[in-house]
């Protein structure tokens, strides 16, 4: 759609299109800008799933209500899991992002919801409850699972919509809720994965039903707006959906299409027509509680973060980096997503790697979920769910896959860190180990200059996670650096992302 597209060029073409090549700090800014405004206003969260909606095809259709809103907020795409941690489906999909946590904790794995662990990993409207059930909550959903399984009995009102009414029904329900005394509602439609999977994303068919969804989008939007006590209140909008669909239509699968998501924010503390690129799908959740002041318990493990208060990564400067594939032959000749030049502070020692081999993963390379998983599919990199953004890898089986000679044996050595002496500090970081022997993957530590000393070993399959070691910081150390080898041949392969030391 010609329209669409030029529409679409004007619309962020006037914003401020922002990658992660430095955008968090004015992120940042712009956030604390708005907070002492919005202290004195009542907040409210809206979330509104859009199920089967892919970025990528509503920025070819006509849907001005969701251009609006990313005009006016973050627009965020993302990417999730496959098997065996769970397939590109609905149940999976759906309990992600209303619960704040992967697959791996809140065990849905399939649309029959056999399993699930929403006791341990309830639903981001129960927990708000919780905390204040003085709090109006309100879900409704085209498809019934959401609201009769998802969300719990805690939760105010959950509605779920006749068949016979399907989204128009979700609609008209949603905009009458709004209206009333509310302050957080979660709203399904569902009209867009029937497209897709009569038609396929690549049809006429599909962005007909992008329109469509739009519009109701629109409907409760304005719903919204229209309250008397609008010009009081600080609104969090928040637009998601739970997977892609492929060209000919269907999803489950492991392609890039299938595991396509994102999230489109609106509110007074968003920077206006910002694309990040370090937002997940546990984020809606934690995002929606953050708003409503809801206090994180760090014994929920929660997965996600809150859009409106974005962490600064040193790899994420990179993206502005990032160059096109060398000797892969399936990511796609336009596709951005490896250096090897390290951030500001870090550096790679390729000392003992050996030659040849693919460029790409010649040593630790810093690259993106799309890029790394796209060299490979069926091998598991799907898997790497908590790293956010550009993310360093070191890949010994994809090195191998061209003549090469010798070892992998790549080390990344990050910035000294300050530290008290004398006293302990905390090693963070989010790591993803694939193994086979005699791969083994190091963790070292050095203080003030000295001798590497290893604090952790990997010689086992460690799912994606985020690590925590409490270091023993000597006697006159201010210092902390680490360094993180990765020692093999044609094996498997390993991840890191999000390192800090606290002092």
């Amino acid at each position: 759609m010609s329209s669409g597209i030029s529409r679409r060029a004007v619309l962020l073409g006037a914003a401020a299109v922002a990658t992660a090549a430095g955008p968090l700090a004015s992120v940042t800014q712009a956030a604390a800008a708005g907070r002492t405004a919005r202290a004195a206003k009542i907040p409210k969260v809206l979330v509104i799933g859009l199920d089967g909606a892919m970025l990528r095809r509503i920025k070819d259709a006509d849907t001005p209500n969701l251009d609006a809103l990313m005009a006016s907020g973050v627009t965020a795409p993302s990417s999730i899991y496959t098997n065996p941690m769970a397939p590109t489906s609905s149940g999976p999909g759906w309990s992600t992002l209303i619960t704040g946590v992967w697959p791996d904790k809140h065990k849905v794995v399939n649309n029959e919801f056999t399993g699930a662990d929403f006791t341990t990993y309830p639903d981001f409207l129960t927990r708000a409850e919780r905390a204040n059930p003085a709090l109006k909550t309100y879900a409704v959903a085209s498809w019934n699972p959401v609201t009769d399984l998802i969300f719990s009995a805690k939760v105010d009102e959950r509605v779920s919509t006749p068949e016979a009414e399907y989204d128009v029904g979700t609609t008209k329900r949603a905009v009458a809720r709004v209206k009333t005394d509310v302050d957080a509602v979660f709203v399904h439609l569902d009209n867009v994965d029937h497209a897709g999977h009569a038609s396929g994303n690549a049809s006429q068919a599909y962005l007909n039903a992008l329109h469509g969804v739009d519009a109701q989008v629109g409907e409760i939007h304005a719903a919204v707006k229209s309250r008397a006590t609008y010009g009081n209140e600080d609104w969090l909008i928040l637009v998601t959906a739970d997977h892609g669909h492929t060209a000919t239509g269907g999803h489950g699968g492991n392609s890039w299409d299938e595991r396509q998501t994102f999230l489109i924010a609106t509110g007074a503390g968003l920077p206006a027509g910002v694309t990040r690129y370090d937002v997940l799908m546990p984020d809606v959740a934690v995002s929606a509680l953050v708003h409503l002041g809801i206090p994180l318990d760090p014994a929920w493990k929660l997965d996600g973060r809150a859009v409106q208060q974005p962490v600064t990564d040193s790899f994420d400067s990179l993206r502005g980096t990032l160059q096109k594939a060398v000797d892969e032959r399936d990511i796609g000749a336009d596709v951005l997503g490896f250096t090897h030049v390290a951030p500001a502070g870090w550096s790679v020692d390729n000392a003992r790697m050996g030659t040849g081999g693919v460029t790409e993963w010649r040593g630790w390379s810093f690259t993106t979920d799309e890029f790394w998983t796209k060299a490979e599919k069926g091998q598991e990199r799907e898997l790497n769910v908590r790293a956010r953004g550009v993310f360093a890898v070191c890949d010994g089986d994809e090195w191998s896959d061209k003549a090469c000679t010798g070892t992998f044996d790549s080390t990344l050595v990050s910035p000294a860190f300050p530290v008290q002496a004398g006293r302990p500090a905390t090693l963070t970081y989010t790591s993803y180990y694939r193994h086979e022997a005699p791969q083994k993957a190091e963790v070292l530590v050095s203080y003030g200059g000295g001798a590497p000393a290893v604090v952790k070993t990997y010689t086992a399959n460690a799912s994606s996670r985020v690590e925590t070691i409490v270091l023993q910081v000597p006697a006159g150390a201010t210092t902390a650096q680490v360094r993180f080898r990765y020692t093999g041949g044609n094996n498997w392969y390993w991840t890191i992302d999000g390192v800090h030391i606290t002092a």
